[in-house]
Formats: structure tokens, sequence, C-alpha cells
């Protein structure tokens, strides 16, 4: 029996019960507006359809998508009735996205037109999966996502729900084998919201652009889920355009902007930049990736309060705030722990470190995952007694504000997406021609960083083969842009791989 405290309600619902005629979703394809009330119905025949497909509490819908209205749907629809959401990377390939469907066990998949060969090329794998449903142009196999218009437009039978209880299933990259499936919790879901609302500010006044993949945990997290708490507008955006993200700028009203440094840089290459009204942003910040100082100073320069926040699957993905009087004062620091977050920094031994000392960054709090999905052995080597272990270097300053220095994991950022080195390697000398490998990050003026892979090969060797090969078995920011062939990779005095040196300009070329 749930407690007080454990009640969760029914989030779009109670919305629009509170605010019905108010405008929750703008399309930005068609400009089409969702009210609340209207928005909660298309939700219960949503969640009505799933449950017609033979979706009950626990199990798991896979959503194979790019950012569009019915996607968002499912997003409140699945909790309604209990069920989880498998969310699916659609920058993975087919090899890739075979693995983490039979790690899930969906019941059900639906998916955007856009990924139907995939999906054609996915299903003779599927073992689980009664239906696939498709939201436009069902093939004969398949179920039509608009049955649901069919369905009540009221939901009875509620399951009851704890803050302990999954909501979906966030895939994040592993150094080896299959990624992890992070378990978002509706307590996950719900702290973070109200620590983003009580540190950040967010008021139903607020509009944001949706431009971030669905399928990573920034995209509802950061602005949207905050926004339905409060009344606040989301602009649907099927992707990133530059252009398009200018017209939002100047006539969408928008107040609130998230993006990865990438997208920064190429507003600012825009014919646009220059001539732009950015008057009505109240904030813009940027995350995946550490951003460069240039990128800040010019919106600095048009009087933008332009941050760098910090997240990470396993917290939900807010964790800091920097007053606006501090952003241009502490360079390169996020600020400080947001609302019922609690934070340490700690040496290789364990012990908390003192000011200015770097070490591992440890989180604590309601928004932190409950564990990955099927993986005991990493939930209890990421969550100890109660904090999250990061593997992120970070240090804390007298006034208490954070500086996140760098990764203690094998890891590298790329346009926003985390590349873990030991995957690629995998699959790298998996090549009959090559050995052995390494790959490191490279700065790149683009993309943040890229690969850069050093390999030990035999003789039949072709740089554009192991390309193809790579190509078939791995997303495309995976793929190093550079090769290296040397005679013997670099040890260190323990015999491992000097991955240092390799980074290095010292590196063998």
């Amino acid at each position: 029996m749930t407690t007080p405290t454990d009640f969760i309600p029914d989030w779009l619902d109670k919305r629009s019960k509170l605010t019905p005629h108010r405008v929750a979703l703008v399309d930005s394809a068609d400009g089409s507006e969702t009210t609340y009330a209207q928005w909660n119905k298309r939700a219960n025949r949503t969640a009505n359809y799933l449950r017609s497909l033979g979706v009950t509490k626990g199990d798991r819908v896979a959503v194979y998508a790019s950012n569009r209205a019915e996607y968002l749907d499912l997003f409140w629809a699945a909790p309604k009735i209990g069920a989880m959401l498998q969310n699916l990377n659609w920058r993975l390939t087919v090899h890739e996205l075979r693995g983490i469907i039979a790690d899930g066990e969906p019941k059900v998949l639906i998916y955007s037109e856009d990924w139907k060969p995939q999906v054609d090329e996915l299903k003779p794998s599927f073992t689980t999966i009664d239906h696939v449903v498709a939201m436009t142009n069902p093939g004969p196999d398949e179920r039509d996502f608009a049955e649901r218009n069919a369905m009540s437009n009221e939901l009875a039978d509620v399951p009851e729900l704890t803050l302990d209880d999954p909501w979906g299933i966030y895939y994040t990259g592993g150094t080896t084998g299959l990624p992890k499936g992070a378990i978002l919790t509706h307590g996950n879901v719900t702290w973070n919201s109200v620590n983003t609302i009580t540190s950040w500010g967010i008021t139903g006044d607020h509009v944001a652009a949706l431009q971030l993949p669905f399928f990573h945990i920034g995209g509802p997290n950061i602005f949207m889920v905050p926004l339905v708490h409060t009344g606040g507008k989301t602009i649907l955006c099927s992707g990133f355009d530059p252009d398009d993200t200018f017209d939002l700028v100047e006539t969408s009203g928008i107040t609130h902007y998230v993006a990865v440094p990438t997208m920064f840089q190429m507003l600012q290459e825009h014919p646009r930049w220059d001539e732009a009204d950015f008057s009505k942003l109240e904030l813009v910040i940027s995350g995946g990736a550490p951003c460069p100082l240039p990128i800040m100073q010019r919106f600095w320069d048009r009087g933008v309060d332009f941050k760098m926040g910090y997240g990470l699957t396993e917290a939900s993905g807010n964790n800091f705030w920097l007053p606006p009087h501090l952003v241009q004062e502490k360079i390169g620091s996020v600020g400080h722990p947001i609302f019922h977050i609690d934070m340490k920094i700690v040496g290789e031994d364990g012990t908390e470190c003192d000011t200015d000392e770097e070490g591992e960054l440890l989180i604590r709090g309601g928004h932190v995952i409950a564990g990955y999905w099927n993986r005991p052995e990493a939930t209890a080597k990421a969550i100890r007694d109660g904090w999250l272990h990061t593997g992120d270097v970070a240090a804390r300053d007298a006034d208490g504000c954070y500086r996140i220095l760098g990764r203690s994991k094998d890891m590298f950022i790329s346009g926003g997406e985390n590349v873990y080195p030991a995957e690629i390697e995998s699959v790298i000398t998996a090549h009959p021609s090559v050995r052995e490998a390494a790959v490191v990050g490279v700065p790149h003026e683009t993309w943040g960083e890229v690969g850069k892979a050093f390999l030990v090969v035999d003789e039949g060797y072709d740089e554009a083969d192991v390309l193809a090969f790579l190509g078939e078995r791995l997303a495309r920011y995976k793929i190093p842009r550079s090769y290296v062939v040397v005679e013997a990779l670099p040890l260190t005095a323990i015999g491992k791989i000097d991955k240092k040196l390799l980074a290095s300009e010292e590196a063998p070329s």
C-alpha cells in the first residue's frame, strides 16, 4: 500500500485540470497547438491503445522514432498504466540495436516511418515483441498507431504506483559490450523536475524548444517535464536546424534554450547570427560536453545569460545552477548543486577532497537512478552507500561552486554523444586484418572530439575495408576519423596501453 509521500499523480491529468486551456505543446513543423486538456485526452487514448495491445504494468514498450508528437504522447501515456518506455537511439546501427532490444524484452515496438528499413531488418531477431506499430503507413504485418484515435478519452483502472516504480529505460554507452540501460523511476522524474523548477526558476510563463533527441535523458528532462509541472509551453522540433532555430528565437517567444556546443557553433557561423534578436531569451544552457569559452563569450556579448550545465543519464539530467551574476566571474564553473541534491568530491582512497583539490564527483538524491536494467554488478559498482560514482573529475572552490575537469572513465564526447573507446576497439579487432587497436579522443573544431585509432595490422590491411566493416557495426559518431598504423602500441610501466601518450603530441604518426 502506498503512503502519502509515495503517491504518484498522473502528470498530464493533473495539469489538464489545473490549466486545461493553456497551450502545452506547439509543433514547429506546422504550427499546430495542443492545450493541456487536449494533450491529456490524447495521452489517455494512447494509454488505452497500449492496453489493447496487451501492455500491462511493468511491460516494456520500445520506441524507435524521431522527435514527434506521438513520441511525447507515449512518454506520458506509458506511465499512466505503469508501463516502461524503452527508448531506442536511432543513431545506433541495426547490429547494436538487436542486442538492446533483446536486453529490454519489449512487448511492443512503435516506430516512425523514417526508420522503416531498419525495423524491417530487425524484425527477424524479435523474440518478445507481439506487435510492431507504425506511426504512419504501416506494413501488412504491422499495426497502425492511428488505431488509438478510436479509443476512449478517459482512462479507468489506473494502477497504483509509487516513486520507486520505473518510468523508462535510457541506454548509456558501455565501456565493453552492450550499453547499460539506466532505469528512470517516477521518483527520478519527479525529483529532477522539482529540483529544476526550484533552482532554475522555471514558471508557467516560460517557453522552451525541444530539439535534443528524445531518446536522451536531456530531451524530456531538461525543460519539457518541468514545463508540464508548471504549466509552461514546449515547442517540439523534429531536430536541430540553424535557420529554423533563428526563426524560433525571433518569432515563437522561447525563453529557454538548451543545446550541445556543436549546435551553438553552427548558430554562430550562420549568416543570421549578427542580426538575430535574443532579447526574449532568459536562459541559454550548454550540455553534453565542455563548451569553448569563445562560444560563451559571443552570447555574453549579446546580453544572453549563457552557462554550462552538467548532467548524466544516471542522475536524470540536471544537477547544478550558476547564478547569473557569477557566470562571467566563474568561467568554466557549473555552479552550485541544485535543491535536494548532495555532492562531494573524493580522492582515490575515498576521503573527501579539500577546496580546489581534484577528485571524483559523487552525487546522491532522489534524482539518481535505481540502477541498470539486468545489471546488478554494474549497479553495485556505480551506486555505493547511496552515492552515484560518476567517474568524472571535479573540484569545488571556496564559494562552493564546482568545476568539471575531465572524465576519469576511458571516454570522450563527440557532438554531445558519449563515445567509449573500448567498445570501438572490440569491434575493430574483430576485423581479420587488425591485431591490436587503441582509440583516443582528439580535438575537432566542429564535434568537440573525434576518435583517432592506432592499429597494429597484418598483411592485407586496407583502411577502406576497415571503414566499411565499422560502418555496418557502429554508429557514425563512434567511427574514428583517422587511423595510424604502428608496429606496436606503447605501454605504461604496468603493461597497459599508454593512451595518454597516444593522445599527446608525441603520439606515433
